[in-house]
């Protein structure tokens, strides 16, 4: 099976270059682009078509601006088949593929437009959020969403339970009232959203705090056989297995319906809160290493087999100016520092209080680490995931289950 990397490489070298050749077919006056996102929020899909409208009604060589959602299970495997078969988007949201799509040069650089457009404010761009994005110099995606991971409390559980959170929780206190919590009320204790004992890159959201990562700095040599990576799972292998304070493998424990006192989840799942109990949201758990913060990302791309790479180009500059970047906020942290304020966030997100946006979006943000993120995404995953499954079972051995781990992904990250 090609990997996606090969399939990016493949739009380079050949669709790009075809494009080229023929100088473009499309009339220029008479552009109809698309972006494809892994969104199927109404609220959310509303608000892009009303930027969208409004860029269409100043430029009326742009007949159509389609936003294509795509399932966010298949979306990298979509966007690379279409890719590879000559029916790639105009734009993109790109989370992990963002590096293969980097790597094989598929992406329009956006520095220079981006510069170059009155007023967008190029300065404004927080560093640590474009770093993912980035290569030798040049922007080529913008990080729209950079969403950290928080600590959601069901305060109603913990009154249920007769438990009170301190006011600076470790995760052993997490554990220790999640257990406490799950004995009282049968209830789950704490549930890492998106995990369900597979999506293994949510575990950074604890990792990080351990002083563990999944490879080096330069990605080319696998961080599991760490100490402070074991020590990590050994955690979270005893709070499944032993403590009982995280729900295992096959138990489903929703924290937004009510049926966990803890959560660790992206700010931006806030809309899931309806009322329906008395919640707080706070930093992430210190870990062994002290206190940190993860962050998940998302970008937009132009893609340079589109026939309209500066129209393309254009809207992309648009919809994410400072005043759309203020609209997009309330779903999706922006990388604006002019937007980065509990009370700016604030007015655009009503489930928590401008004192809680500062605490767990704008003091997270800068110093943020990211989910872990590579070339041939989809392959490490796979192969980390395979060995992991040995993992969730009482009896496992936890450093030589990581010791698989990295012998499996090991020659991916040395390519």
């Amino acid at each position: 099976m090609r990997t996606a990397r090969k399939l990016v490489s493949a739009l380079a070298l050949g669709t790009v270059a075809l494009a080229a050749g023929c100088g473009g077919q499309s009339d220029p006056d008479d552009v109809a682009l698309r972006m494809s996102v892994w969104t199927s929020n109404e609220d959310q899909l509303a608000l892009f078509n009303t930027i969208a409208d409004a860029y269409k009604a100043t430029h009326p060589e742009i007949t159509s601006i389609t936003f294509e959602s795509l399932p966010f299970a298949e979306y990298n495997t979509t966007l690379t088949t279409q890719i590879a078969g000559g029916n790639a988007p105009d734009l993109a949201w790109m989370g992990d593929l963002s590096a293969d799509l980097i790597d094989a040069g598929a992406l329009v650089p956006l520095t220079e437009p981006l510069k170059a457009t009155a007023d967008w404010g190029y300065d404004d761009l927080l560093p640590s959020a474009t770093a993912e994005f980035s290569h030798d110099g040049n922007l080529y995606a913008y990080p729209f969403s950079n969403s950290p991971f928080a600590l959601y409390v069901n305060t109603d559980l913990l009154d249920d339970a007769g438990q009170k959170l301190p006011a600076q929780p470790t995760w052993d206190d997490i554990s220790s009232i999640g257990a406490a919590v799950h004995a009282k009320t049968g209830k789950g204790g704490f549930v890492i959203n998106d995990f369900a004992y597979s999506s293994w890159n949510t575990l950074a959201t604890v990792w990080t705090g351990f002083g563990a990562s999944a490879w080096n700095a330069d990605g080319t040599q696998c961080g599991f056989t760490s100490p402070e990576m074991t020590a990590a799972f050994e955690f979270i292998h005893r709070a499944a297995f032993v403590d009982e304070s995280m729900p295992g493998p096959g138990i489903t424990a929703d924290f937004f319906a009510g049926d966990a006192a803890f959560a660790v989840a992206q700010v931006s799942r806030a809309g899931l809160l309806d009322g329906s109990f008395a919640y707080d949201v706070q930093p992430l758990p210190q870990g062994p290493a002290g206190t940190y913060s993860v962050i998940g990302q998302a970008g937009m791309g132009v893609l340079k087999s589109s026939d309209h790479t500066e129209a393309a180009t254009g809207f992309l500059a648009f919809l994410t100016n400072p005043e759309n970047a203020a609209k997009l906020a309330q779903y999706f942290p922006p990388p604006r520092t002019s937007l980065l304020s509990g009370d700016a966030l604030a007015a655009n997100n009503t489930k928590f209080s401008p004192e809680q946006l500062q605490a767990v979006v704008v003091d997270q943000i800068a110093d943020a680490v990211t989910l872990p993120n590579h070339t041939s995404p989809a392959e490490i995953a796979q192969k980390a995931k395979t060995e992991l499954d040995a993992m969730w079972n009482p009896d496992a051995d936890v450093p030589a289950v990581l010791t698989s781990v990295c012998a499996a992904i090991d020659p991916l990250l040395a390519e």
